[in-house]
């Protein structure tokens, strides 16, 4: 399997190579690159043929990052919508592509900006905090946006004793856990994560006794209080390169499996579920990415409007994020 994988990649390769005479450097990670000046291609937990050729990998605001900061004109964005748009959002000097115009985010669906005013509606002089995990409508209509990574830091730099947190109701009961401040949770979820139950990792730990258990924050409340330790995709890359165990189950998509055994072949990885796997996110392959490049589609684009007050939102999180940089 893993050298179909390899000729797969191999063959996109010389694919695009030939079409577009392309410095592929295979840095690695969830972000695809491909940089001829003019094109760039990111992508975030696919199939492992398509992480095969990544050139640079982080999490999905990362990869956003990453596409503000390329001189490259065009980006194809091998991800989720809300991703994309995060992209575009960044860099609006930028084509910003999306291969499967149907690879959305359920638990972004699940907020409108209907809902969000509802919120402030029913919780006068509450900050509204945002999960990066939603529609750029929703970003601008929040005060400040937040990663899994972040989020309590984030909660805990507002002036105010209570914020609403949007959409994720599971990240938000893990700030809660972190926070003294009063949180109001929207009920949204991550369907992918909420696949994870009790019996499934009992069931994990049972079969690998010597494995520690590693889970997202996403993930349901019962879960988390199984777990040894409890972090960000972006930490769960750091704590298995840092931690001096041998044996992980990891409870977040599978997808991440591939790309931690290829950074730690001396490590093994189980899955805490075999049904943590996000159909919207495997919906891209090596012929969308093709396509994308050849058709130039689909192109994400975010009205100013919308784009400046979403620039905002994700402007503040990034001034919390240096302050604790510097604090530290």
């Amino acid at each position: 399997v893993k050298l179909e994988f390899s000729k797969n990649a191999m063959i996109l390769n010389q694919k695009l190579d030939a079409r577009y005479s392309l410095d592929v450097l295979n840095i690695g990670g969830k972000l695809i690159t491909h940089n001829n000046g003019t094109d760039n291609f990111f992508a975030y937990l696919f199939a492992p043929e398509i992480q095969d050729i990544a050139d640079i990998r982080g999490d999905s605001l990362q990869l956003s990052r990453e596409a503000a900061r390329t001189d490259a004109d065009v980006i194809v964005f091998c991800g989720v919508h809300f991703m994309a748009e995060t992209a575009a959002i960044l860099s609006p000097d930028k084509k910003v592509l999306l291969p499967v115009k149907e690879a959305g985010c359920p638990m972004a669906d699940m907020i409108t900006v209907e809902g969000v005013r509802k919120l402030r509606d029913e919780n006068p002089g509450a900050p509204v905090v945002c999960y990066v995990n939603s529609s750029a409508e929703v970003k601008a209509e929040s005060d400040v946006c937040c990663t899994s990574a972040n989020a309590v830091e984030v909660v805990d730099s507002l002036d105010a004793e209570r914020a609403i947190f949007i959409p994720d109701k599971h990240l938000a009961r893990y700030v809660m856990e972190h926070t003294e401040k009063e949180i109001i949770a929207y009920q949204g979820f991550c369907p992918t994560h909420a696949r994870l139950l009790v019996e499934d990792v009992i069931k994990a730990k049972g079969e690998h006794p010597e494995a520690v258990f590693v889970a997202h924050p996403e993930c349901r409340f019962d879960v988390l209080r199984l777990a040894d330790r409890i972090t960000s995709t972006s930490g769960i890359f750091r704590y298995a390169r840092e931690s001096d165990a041998k044996e992980f189950i990891i409870g977040t998509e599978t997808g991440m499996l591939y790309m931690l055994h290829q950074e730690n072949p001396d490590k093994r990885f189980y899955p805490a579920s075999e049904l943590m796997t996000c159909p919207n996110m495997k919906l891209n392959t090596l012929e969308h990415v093709i396509e994308a490049m050849e058709e130039t589609k689909y192109l994400i684009t975010v009205e100013e409007r919308v784009r400046e007050r979403a620039r905002k939102c994700l402007d503040r999180m990034l001034a919390v994020r240096a302050r604790v940089a510097r604090s530290a």
